[in-house]
């Protein structure tokens, strides 16, 4: 098999697994087992808490001491174990520690795939710009494949879904030991611990554009957790309405969900344009008027006569992420100084997958538990989505108002070339 090949099965599986349930645990976590949405917030955290330190701590490992497709490996095959063991827990508690547990062996490995990716690519004098995107779109494949089986196996309220990450995770942890080896960096010691945490970036704060920046991709962070935590769920609802259990949508969520995914790869094309054409701001302002009208559209929908709503809800969704988290990493990339670029990255994705996710998480589920559930427990939807538009909405109109940002379309020259 040719080396563009393998790392294309790589890039496959590494979000096959992650695809498996990460937008369909809800169905499983309120229908099967029925326990709170402020339990299920914190749940859903563990994805931020874990982002806060695990990528960086295995970044320093691979650079210094454990080959990163053997460290990859190892977190994968661990990984899987955990997994494994989710459907056997009964209580909301333990199932936090232990889906932190398996956050904390998976999301290093996205950081350590790309590496694995370039080290082997440089190795076979690849051109990386221009051959690793066709590589890396398999792994949103992936992460689509995987809905539409455990949607077309109609598992997407069972334990069943996690058997299936779990064997897709142990696949790829034993996969990884046959994968190009990765050296280790001899002159890695020289960067210290504070470093490698991108904690050094945080002197960028001093500056009040960039801290108004990272502020508000934290609150971004948000809005990219509450769609992952309950658009299935939401659609899995309808089948308590006589009237749409037997529609399309209602049986196979995860596919329409998918369409999310589908988008965020046709987007990702529009980002070079856009970004020269209107600058930063403009392009952080559409993704957050898009998030707007991703949940207003989600409040209005139905599968029946409102499905195109709720279709169009995901196409809109690949503008709503790619222009936030994409153009936002270009920006960082051409703000900062060489000397703290890798780590202000870092900063830029704990400010989003760690504290953002965290915030979403925990306050959406308070939130909704709160003020967002009948007598009976159910979810009351328009509410829901309408309250997560109307923070999208405040959101940027505070960053229209306090991001002060001049467009410079030569600005982003050097990087695009």
């Amino acid at each position: 098999m040719s080396l563009k090949n393998r790392l294309i099965l790589m890039n496959f599986l590494q979000f096959f697994i992650w695809g498996s349930w990460l937008i369909t645990i809800g169905g499983y976590w309120f229908q099967n087992k029925g326990w709170s949405g402020t339990e299920f917030g914190a749940i859903f955290s563990t994805m931020g808490i874990a982002s806060l330190f695990m990528p960086a701590i295995a970044g320093i490992i691979a650079d210094r001491w454990i080959n990163a497709e053997k460290l990859l490996g190892a977190f994968h095959l661990a990984g899987g174990v955990v997994l494994f063991t989710l459907p056997m827990l009964d209580s909301p508690t333990t199932m936090f520690w232990v889906m932190l547990l398996n956050m904390m062996f998976y999301m290093p490995t996205i950081a350590l795939a790309i590496t694995v990716s370039y080290s082997s690519m440089n190795k076979a004098n690849m051109d990386i710009v221009k051959e690793y995107p066709p590589i890396r779109v398999f792994g949103t494949i992936g992460f689509i494949a995987a809905m539409w089986i455990v949607s077309l196996l109609k598992i997407e309220t069972s334990a069943l879904q996690f058997y299936v990450a779990s064997g897709a995770s142990i696949f790829l942890g034993l996969y990884a030991f046959t994968l190009p080896k990765c050296e280790v960096t001899k002159n890695a010691g020289k960067t210290s611990f504070v470093e490698s945490l991108g904690l050094k970036a945080f002197a960028l704060f001093k500056n009040s554009k960039m801290a108004m920046f990272f502020i508000f991709s934290m609150l971004l962070g948000a809005s990219l957790q509450l769609t992952n935590m309950y658009g299935d769920t939401f659609l899995h609802d309808f089948a308590k309405i006589d009237a749409y259990k037997g529609l399309v949508a209602v049986k196979y969520p995860a596919i329409i969900m998918s369409i999310s995914q589908i988008s965020e790869t046709l987007f990702i094309l529009a980002i070079p344009f856009f970004l020269k054409r209107f600058g930063i701001k403009k392009v952080m302002l559409m993704s957050m008027f898009a998030w707007v009208l991703r949940f207003g559209l989600l409040g209005a929908g139905n599968p029946a006569e409102g499905l195109w709503m709720i279709i169009l809800s995901c196409i809109v969704y690949g503008m709503a992420f790619d222009f936030f988290n994409i153009s936002g990493s270009l920006y960082v990339e051409s703000e900062t100084t060489s000397d703290i670029r890798a780590s202000a990255q870092g900063l830029f994705m704990m400010m989003t997958n760690g504290f953002g996710a965290i915030f979403g998480s925990w306050t959406s589920g308070i939130i909704i538990d709160t003020f967002f559930k009948d007598a009976a427990g159910n979810f009351e939807w328009v509410g829901i989505w309408y309250t997560f538009a109307a923070y999208s909405i405040v959101v940027a109109v505070l960053f229209a108002i306090m991001f002060k940002h001049k467009h410079d379309p030569k600005a982003l020259e050097n990087f695009s070339h």
